[in-house]
Formats: structure tokens, sequence, C-alpha cells
């Protein structure tokens, strides 16, 4: 399997802070790559870094065999906290018509290619009922799916989808994750942030992260009980049934512990 994304000693930093030491890691093409790691692990400027829009401090970045901040590969990204004005009179298929803007230009107008393009993103995400509404007519599961149809609108040969389904309703995640096996049956490389170890499961290629790379792999490769340990910290309680990781970036307060349930892996 052929790399979509081939990062060699890639340092990612605001300022003095460093967001991802120097770290070697790969997406493989045609494949779904998930990110996963505790809150502030770096996966978000992963992404960020992937979409070009954050330039190594150091290392070497290559996105379908180019420099994404110089050669603009073809990228839809759909950032994790999308936002519109909701004083904006725009509907749904406004907001979805955006992602042609790139490649119409200023003046452009659209063609027969555009508004097909347009219908079928509404169809996917299951937003046709919903293309003449107010976009603060709608639910957050409904929103969220507006914004990856506004990145499946774009052409593209890789799909970057930031925690896509997090806190969204049970509709609203089967669609998306839908799409996301969808995307990868037409040889999309598709990457995704994720809390959700579930969701990591499911994945072709895991990236467990800490503002470093602790392992990356498959996912029965990855999250094994000494990885887990090493990028979530301190306790860790294993048995056959399940794997249970205490996120200190997840505490509310010293006495109180958020653990992550990680159901075991199919036999």
């Amino acid at each position: 399997m052929t790399d979509a994304v081939v990062a060699r000693g890639v340092e990612l930093t605001y300022g003095d802070r460093v967001a991802l030491a120097a770290s070697d890691f790969r997406f493989p093409a045609g494949a779904i790559t998930a990110l996963i790691g505790p809150n502030g692990s770096g996966k978000s400027t992963v992404l960020a870094a992937v979409a070009g829009l954050h330039e190594p401090a150091a290392g070497e970045l290559t996105v379908l065999g180019s420099t994404p901040r110089k050669e603009r590969p073809r990228i839809a990204f759909v950032p994790q906290s999308t936002k519109v004005n909701d004083l904006l009179p725009v509907t749904v298929r406004e907001v979805v018509a955006m992602g042609r803007y790139a490649s119409l230009g200023m003046l452009g107008r659209f063609g027969p290619d555009d508004r097909a393009a347009l219908d079928e993103a509404l169809d996917r995400l299951d937003l046709q009922p919903l293309a003449a509404r107010h976009l603060r007519e709608l639910s957050g599961g409904q929103r969220q799916r507006v914004f990856v149809a506004q990145g499946l609108v774009q052409s593209h040969d890789m799909l970057l989808l930031d925690e896509p389904t997090t806190g969204l309703d049970i509709v609203s995640t089967e669609v998306i994750r839908q799409v996301v096996q969808s995307e990868r049956a037409d040889g999309c490389a598709v990457v995704i942030t994720t809390h959700d170890f579930a969701e990591a499961r499911a994945a072709d290629h895991v990236v467990l992260l800490a503002n470093r790379v602790v392992a990356e792999g498959a996912p029965e490769e990855v999250f094994t009980p000494e990885n887990l340990a090493d990028a979530y910290g301190l306790e860790l309680n294993s048995s056959h049934e399940h794997v249970d990781v205490d996120d200190p970036a997840h505490r509310p307060t010293q006495t109180l512990h958020r653990h992550v349930e990680i159901p075991p892996l199919d036999d």
C-alpha cells in the first residue's frame, strides 16, 4: 500500500510550545487513518499541517506527493469548530455550495458539474430535505453533516475530518460514518481525529499521539496496554473484557477520574 502522507522528523510548534515533537508517521493511501490521543496531544495540529494550514518548524512533510503549503494538493478539510454567523440568511444548500468557491474563483459561476457535485453531497449526507432551511434552524448533528457535505463537494483525493462525530446524535453519526466508508471504497485517503476508541479500532491505520507519535500501525498493534499507558499516563487497568484508560487531561478534580472503556478486539 502506498502512502498519501509521509512525515520525517516533523516538529509542530506554536511559538515556544511544542504541539508535536520531532516525529515520523505515515497515512496510507486509499485507507482510513485515525489520530487518537489525550486532549492537547497534537491531533488537530497534525491535521492542520497536512491541510497546509500550519507550517512545520522542522522536518519534511509530503502530502499526496507534494508540499502542502506550496503546491496545494487536492484536500478537503472539515475543521472541528466550523462556525457560520447565525444572523446570516444562508441556507443549507448555500453553505454546502461554498465548498466549490475555491475552484470557481471570485467571479466564477456554477456550471452543470458544480450543481451535480452539490446535489450529490447533499444526497450523501441526507440533507436534501433540509436544503432550503437556514443553518440556524438545524440541530448540532445536522449542522455537522452540512459542513462534512461542504468538504465533500470540493474536488479532493484526501478528506480530513477533525472529530467529525463528537457529541452527535446517532443518526448523524451513522450518516457520517457511512460517508467515511464510502470515501475509502472510492480510493480516497480519509484521516479523522477522534477520542472514540471504537471509532479508531474501525480504521485501517492508527496513529497514537501524546505530543509525539507513541505508536502507529494496525489497531491491534497500536492499542496495547503499554502504548496506552505511555500515551495517557498513570493508571491503566486491564482485564480480558476491556481496558480502562485514566486520561489526566479529562480529570475534573483531583478525586474524580474519567475512564474511557476500550472494547476488546475481535478474535
